[in-house]
């Protein structure tokens, strides 16, 4: 184990943003723009505004005070003790942002770029949404500023995250459920820039993650570094030291680059990525980007990717609505093609089983994106030793996946599911599960997760 020293806090002056991208928006090879010629007007306009925005006292003024009176910010650090004794005695440390208002850390990025769109003019957002947090927090953005609100959702999603669609349109945003390709958030995101080329004089589009092409990646990276500024502060102040390791679910990578950015400078902290890894990698079933894509160009920006021989994007699959992206942020990819953030793949048996047992030791429901976090911090601890501290970023809270938790469990009525590993209809734990006395009894339980 790597222990880590630094400096007390406020003695090291965080950058505003790190010294990526460059001013066309690569981050070494990866990002960019790639879109259609009708999109570089109103790109160049967000770049134009964002860039004078982000260095502007009324406009952090009145950012600060949202994520403060609003969100809630800061959002505490919980130790997770019980939990720990599963991952070979580390400590584990929780960034909560499950405890924003609207349950994740979308907001963070929303209201920023919701001020953005005012300040610019326009009167409409739009936004895609996989799990559907970044709809929630979109369209809860929309309502309090007085802007109207479209999300596109694939038919897939709405179905296994009914309760964000409801949320959504309790808020007064238009949900518009996506029936092309695999009806997922790739889709969703294709047809939210079909509406934007269509609309960009009154419309921008609010993008929810670290991907798509330049400003986005670098624009939601500032948006969403208060996690790791806060987290870098939070953890500094408590133990004395940095943390072993930070790590963060992985889809396309917006609460991840949010905690990795404030640690990034600081060799001593490893930053682990955990990607979906579905059903396993080597079953094709997975959306593991960075562990089984290549380099390519997926929604206006160059990444890894999952295609084909012939450049064709593959359906990714992840019991996640969240992390079933067959894509990633570049600046993930660029993280790891040098080497300062490495990626791993979690199976959706082994998210799920951390998840149980979070919510069996901790009386926390995380996300399942989260849970995949989880799930890393297991082996991660078992790696580094019980000497190891380790700070999780549990991005959101698990209430829109309580339908899928109940059919994998097998919590709830129907005889029909099969419900993998977890408990039977009769509460008793199924063959590979942890039971309710094995969750709290150290860590000599739970190895399979």
């Amino acid at each position: 184990m790597t222990t880590s020293s630094a400096q007390p806090p406020g003695e090291r002056l965080l950058p505003a943003r790190p010294g990526w991208p460059d001013a066309t928006g690569h981050f070494g090879i990866f990002g960019g723009r790639f879109v259609p010629e009708a999109l570089i007007a109103a790109l160049d306009e967000l770049t134009e505004a964002y860039e004078a925005m982000r260095v502007d006292p009324v406009f952090l003024a009145e950012f600060d005070r949202l994520q403060r009176e609003y969100t809630g910010r800061p959002s505490p650090l919980t130790e997770v003790e019980r939990f720990a004794e599963h991952a070979g005695g580390a400590r584990i440390l929780l960034k909560r942002e499950d405890l924003n208002h609207t349950g994740s850390h979308k907001i963070n990025n929303v209201l920023g770029q919701a001020l953005l769109t005012k300040r610019i003019g326009k009167t409409r957002v739009i936004a895609e949404t996989g799990a559907g947090q970044h709809g929630v927090a979109t369209a809860t953005a929309a309502a309090l500023m007085g802007l109207s609100c479209t999300v596109y959702m694939g038919e897939e999603d709405t179905r296994r995250q009914a309760l964000n669609v409801a949320r959504m349109r309790l808020l007064g945003a238009e949900v518009i459920p996506v029936t092309t390709g695999s009806r997922t958030l790739k889709d969703a995101i294709n047809e939210a820039f079909r509406d934007w080329v269509t609309n960009v004089e009154t419309t921008n589009y609010v993008f929810g993650t670290v991907a798509g092409p330049h400003p986005f990646p670098a624009m939601v990276r500032d948006f969403q570094r208060v996690i790791g500024d806060e987290a870098r502060e939070q953890v500094l102040e408590r133990e004395g030291r940095l943390p072993d390791a930070v790590l963060a679910c992985v889809g396309g990578g917006s609460n991840a680059i949010g905690i990795f950015t404030a640690f990034v400078p600081d060799d001593g902290v490893r930053l682990i990525g955990l990607e979906a890894g579905g059903d396993g990698v080597d079953t094709g079933r997975h959306a593991a980007t960075i562990t089984g894509g290549t380099p390519g160009v997926l929604h206006g920006a160059r990444s890894y990717l999952l295609q084909d021989d012939n450049g064709q994007t593959i359906e990714s699959h992840s019991i996640s609505a969240g992390l079933d992206y067959p894509g990633v942020g570049p600046e993930h990819s660029y993280l790891h093609d040098i080497g300062r953030a490495e990626y791993r793949a979690v199976t959706d048996a082994e998210a799920m089983e951390a998840f149980a047992l979070l919510c069996r030791t901790e009386g926390i429901i995380p996300a399942i994106e989260s849970a995949h976090a989880l799930a890393g911090a297991l082996v991660a601890g078992k790696e580094l030793g019980p000497d190891a501290l380790l700070l999780v970023n549990l991005s959101g809270r698990g209430d829109k996946d309580v339908e899928t938790a109940s059919k994998w469990f097998g919590l709830g009525d129907r005889e029909d599911v099969d419900p993998g590993p977890g408990l039977d209809t009769d509460q008793n734990p199924t063959e590979g599960a942890i039971s309710n006395d094995e969750a709290v009894s150290g860590q000599d339980a739970g190895e399979t997760a």
